[in-house]
């Protein structure tokens, strides 16, 4: 068995995170669902940016995101995703690293450019993304540094990257190292839309591949074709070893071995910003478990880390997860 190095190894869409504030009148001129992810291609990308006000630009996407949050808490990460040799492929790369990640994905020197998502956040705290994948999208199994796989505690996947065939071998080849190597397997669902695209995949990989499932209520409803979330929940329980269900403001719901834990949220005076809540739940349950904590500890992780994610803009901490999370008196 490989040395452990990392705490959590991450695979998913390597996308800069173009966030500005916006009102409704400016996301209905745009066309623009509010409060949803709409994909749109190179030249749409060009005409919003043109149209945004002034922006945070910052390293991003899913997976991105919660191994960023990782390194906040003070555990080690490496992430795997795709950007393209030009400016915002920089961009991405120096930032991510600056936040004590592993990140050595070779750009690709063609094809399309690094993939963005142009978030307008309304006062209300909603988050309106449209996102060009770019070359987030051309990820493949030669991107993959198996021995980081197979030394570290847990590999984690961002099911937005299921569509293209050459991640999802990626993916495939990932679980089946961590799986080799003694490790354990994790599956964020992402989206719901994801989720009503390849709904039996994602079933079987539950079942059969993942150790640890995240999911929100949206998506585990639509996962197993229900609409009371404690059926999902007994589902999940059937089908998973770890699950993490997140439930926004009434918290979130843990599998672990069978048992049943509820969490509360952590409370925030003003919500600000609510993208990438689910991205550092996922980080504080993450880290808990790759050290060993408690499902109830690792579930309180997760809801601090989200609370601070929420009471700012962007997806990544303003503040040292690690130092809110001692002020809580949760050993790290």
């Amino acid at each position: 068995m490989s040395e452990l190095r990392y705490d959590v190894a991450g695979i998913g869409n390597a996308i800069v995170d173009v966030i500005a504030e916006a009102d409704d009148a400016f996301l209905i001129a745009n066309g623009i669902a509010k409060g949803g992810m709409s994909l749109i291609d190179d030249d749409r990308a060009a005409e919003l940016y043109g149209k945004m006000g002034q922006a945070i630009e910052i390293s991003g996407g899913s997976c991105a995101n919660t191994i960023a949050g990782i390194a906040s808490l003070g555990g080690k990460g490496a992430f795997f995703g795709k950007v393209r040799n030009d400016q915002l492929g920089e961009v991405f790369t120096h930032d991510i690293r600056s936040q004590g990640v592993t990140f050595d994905t070779i750009p690709a020197v063609s094809g399309p450019s690094t993939a963005r998502c142009l978030i307008a956040v309304t006062p209300d705290g909603q988050r309106s993304m449209s996102t060009y994948l770019g070359a987030a999208q051309a990820l493949s199994p030669a991107d993959l540094d198996l021995e980081i796989i197979a030394a570290s505690t847990i590999t984690y996947m961002e099911g937005y990257l299921w569509d293209p065939v050459e991640a999802k071998e990626a993916f495939l080849l990932a679980a089946k190292t961590a799986r080799e190597a003694g490790r354990l397997v994790s599956l964020s669902l992402s989206d719901s839309f994801c989720v009503a695209r390849y709904r039996d995949e994602f079933r079987r990989l539950a079942r059969d591949e993942v150790d640890l499932l995240f999911a929100n209520e949206s998506e585990i409803l639509s996962l197993y074709e229900v609409d009371i979330f404690d059926e999902a929940l007994t589902r999940v329980k059937a089908d998973c070893k770890f699950a993490a269900l997140t439930r926004s403001e009434a918290g979130s719901v843990i599998v672990a071995n069978g048992e049943v834990h509820v969490i509360a949220a952590e409370k925030v005076p003003h919500v600000v910003d609510t993208t990438g809540a689910g991205d550092l739940y996922a980080a504080g349950f993450l880290y808990g478990l790759s050290r060993g904590k408690d499902p109830v500890t690792c579930g309180r992780l997760g809801s601090l880390a989200a609370a601070e994610a929420i009471s700012h803009y962007g997806a990544r901490p303003l503040k040292s997860l690690a130092e809110l999370a001692r002020a809580k008196g949760l050993a790290l």
